[in-house]
């Protein structure tokens, strides 16, 4: 089938590449030249495992292709994916600013009659005004059908939950469109759950804000561990036999980041509001997280006089390990504070150091400074503090001796918990995690 996909994010690339993958015919709709050349030579714009090795793959074919031009893209398309970005709003809501314009470039651009289909992230009701917005400013006497499509992958293993999701959730409003998506998914070989348009959106907030919550309960029962002696890892292992609660997102630590469940428990918080009700969980989840993400920092700064001219060596940037991404990532909070206090950072981070730099430059930066380095020994090398961010498994393989003998003060504040806290112990460094 022949599919264009508007916008080469994490949920638009990946959906394209995929879809190629599996025989479809795509093209790939950005408004940046300099990104569709970089894709066009096989280079990824985004850091996500096996997705380049896919590009190059089916650039070759000639199944796979990227434009800025829309009109074309869009023309005689059988199928169209809106997959750009909602970012959050100061309240809280979605930005629905990108989704609109490309609307309005499609409704001006088709000449076929041809299936819209929304990835991205939308606040439940999002598909029937673009249905309308869509018909509003068609050109042509085609007939246009909007159906809801949203993506559930992870940022760092992508490619892999797209082409063996648990599930396809498909919204559609009639039979054609249900049929048209059956047919593109149909090489997938994937459970379908075809639903209604408006439960397809709810589908997605509510799965992601129940993980989010699940995290939030978990940082809320390791801090309560904390003060009655227990260890978290302990309760989270008798805890994971249990069927109805399951073994994933039971992991403690500094919170959760990325694209998705921030955002996303903040939008439902706003539309749950819109409509007179309080999403009491999702806004505890919510006031959870924003506490957790600091814990460490406040915690060191119970224990040392003072960050300033203090070496900090900062292991992890990313919000996980996997991806080059940082939005909502704990380390942004702790570095701005750890600068503010006057702290010379050392940073390390195998993949998102370098959009780290977008936002912090190495050299002064506020009251102290900042720096980069491509080694996390360097990192170690005569700090008076250590902070764990990300659990990378170039950090995790660090020793306990590591530490001990490249820092000046053996002192380390993990928020990850990738250490046994009896091992640390015994290598003579002073550690404190999340909940044990």
């Amino acid at each position: 089938m022949k599919i264009a996909v508007a916008g080469t994010g994490y949920v638009g690339l990946v959906a394209g590449v995929c879809f190629a993958e599996k025989g479809h015919d795509v093209i790939c709709v950005d408004v940046d030249e300099q990104k569709v050349k970089l894709m066009e030579s096989g280079v990824s714009p985004i850091y996500e495992d096996g997705l380049e090795e896919l590009m190059r793959k089916n650039n070759a074919t000639g199944r796979l292709h990227y434009t800025t031009d829309y009109r074309s893209a869009y023309r005689d398309a059988e199928a169209i994916f809106i997959g750009v970005g909602t970012p959050e709003q100061p309240d809280g809501s979605a930005n629905l600013s990108y989704i609109a314009t490309v609307s309005r470039q499609i409704a001006e651009s088709v000449e076929r009659d041809c299936l819209v289909v929304v990835k991205s992230t939308v606040p439940v009701g999002t598909n029937d005004k673009v249905e309308q917005f869509i018909r509003d400013f068609l050109k042509r006497d085609v007939k246009i059908e909007v159906a809801s499509n949203p993506e559930f992958l992870a940022q760092g293993s992508a490619v892999h939950d797209t082409l063996h999701a648990a599930r396809i959730i498909i919204g559609t409003e009639s039979e054609n469109a249900e049929k048209v998506l059956r047919k593109i998914y149909e090489p997938f070989d994937l459970p379908i759950v075809s639903v209604n348009r408006r439960s397809a959106e709810m589908i997605k907030y509510a799965c992601n804000d129940f993980l989010a919550l699940k995290i939030s309960y978990m940082n809320d029962i390791a801090n309560l561990c904390e003060l009655v002696g227990a260890d978290i890892g302990a309760v989270a292992e008798g805890m994971s036999y249990d069927a109805r609660i399951g073994a994933r997102f039971l992991n403690a630590g500094v919170g959760y980041g990325g694209s998705c469940f921030p955002k996303d428990t903040k939008a439902l918080k706003y539309l749950a509001r819109q409509n007179g009700y309080t999403l009491r969980t999702v806004e505890a989840a919510v006031a959870v997280n924003e506490e957790q993400k600091t814990k460490l920092f406040h915690k060191a700064s119970n224990r040392m006089i003072t960050f300033q001219n203090l070496k900090v060596a900062v292991l992890g940037l990313a919000f996980k390990a996997g991806t080059d991404d940082l939005r909502e990532a704990p380390s942004l909070d702790n570095v701005q504070l750890l600068l503010e206090s006057g702290a010379d950072i050392c940073a390390y981070d195998p993949v998102a150091a370098d959009n780290f730099k977008k936002r912090y430059p190495e050299g002064p930066c506020c009251k102290g400074t900042i720096q980069y380095v491509a080694d996390p020994a360097e990192a170690l090398r005569d700090a008076n503090i250590c902070f764990i961010f990300t659990e990378w498994a170039e950090i995790k393989g660090i020793s306990p001796q590591t530490f001990k003998e490249q820092m000046q003060i053996p002192l380390v504040y993990d928020g990850r918990n990738l250490y046994n806290p009896e091992a640390m112990r015994e290598a003579g460094i002073e550690y404190y995690s999340i909940g044990r």
